[in-house]
């Protein structure tokens, strides 16, 4: 990606060539197979990490948004939490919750 980002951006006709031919040897590489797999299973768990760390993080930041203070064991088990169905349960749960600890009604699990 970075590489067709340097590319787009240069002007000059001749340059671009030149950065196309440099290139090559490094885009065959990241277009095998192989190198497409490992790149879609990291795809698919940082997204999975990185989504699941975003929507805790929305959660806390709705109760702290609406001024509802956040025990350390409220955070840590929100923090914690790899579930995205749980995270937006409790996202839910943020915008009408009159504590931090209604987070958690209704016998959730997670």
């Amino acid at each position: 990606m970075l590489a067709q980002f340097v590319e787009s951006c240069l002007g000059d006709a001749q340059a671009k060539q030149i950065w196309k031919e440099l290139m090559m040897p490094v885009n065959y590489f990241f277009r095998h197979e192989v190198a497409e797999k490992v790149r879609e299973e990291g795809r698919d768990e940082g997204r999975g990490e990185g989504i699941g760390k975003e929507r805790a993080s929305m959660v806390l930041r709705i109760l702290d948004w609406r001024g509802i203070a956040v025990p350390e064991s409220v955070r840590g088990r929100v923090e914690a939490c790899s579930d995205l169905g749980q995270l937006e349960i409790w996202a839910q749960r943020a915008v009408s919750a009159t504590n931090a600890e209604d987070l958690f009604g209704g016998g959730d699990a997670g």
